[in-house]
């Protein structure tokens, strides 16, 4: 019988590995403009995020949003906007993605008190949509749609 890893390769599917945090949520390497971050993989964020201060280390082309963020026990945060941005996770490529930047504090601050690293932000339901992509939990990897 074929495994799900042989059948999603099989389809066109990028396998891509995703390490499990202290704190239960999985962490994976992204690309955002040609520098690498690390981020954590959230299917109940609805926007792929940034942090504020991550804005000229990933060469974001910041916009006033009227958006506001809520999530992880905080709401109405102030957003800024950035649009046309290239995304690439293991040899997965987007072109054209928005992201979404507001202040990770918050999030970074309950990752150090669990003894887990800080991120550069949240990869969402978006990316996830746009890439077809599928959790193997036990395996501990996502797989995306070219």
């Amino acid at each position: 019988m074929q495994s799900l890893s042989e059948f999603l390769l099989e389809k066109g599917y990028i396998k891509i590995k995703l390490k499990l945090a202290k704190t239960d949520h999985f962490e994976l390497k992204a690309t955002i403009n040609g520098v690498k971050g690390r981020f954590i993989l959230d299917t109940g964020a609805s926007s792929s995020c940034v942090g504020l201060e991550a804005i000229e280390t990933f060469k974001l082309a910041a916009e006033e949003s009227v958006i506001k963020a809520a999530g992880a026990g905080a709401i109405d945060m102030e957003t800024q906007i950035s649009q046309k941005n290239n995304i690439k996770i293991g040899k997965w490529k987007k072109k054209n993605v928005v992201l979404i930047l507001f202040n990770l504090t918050h999030v970074n601050t309950a990752l150090v008190n669990h003894n887990s690293e800080p991120v550069d932000g949240i990869i969402g339901a978006d990316i996830l949509k746009k890439g077809k992509g599928i959790i193997d939990y036990e395996k501990k990897y996502l797989y995306l749609k070219p």
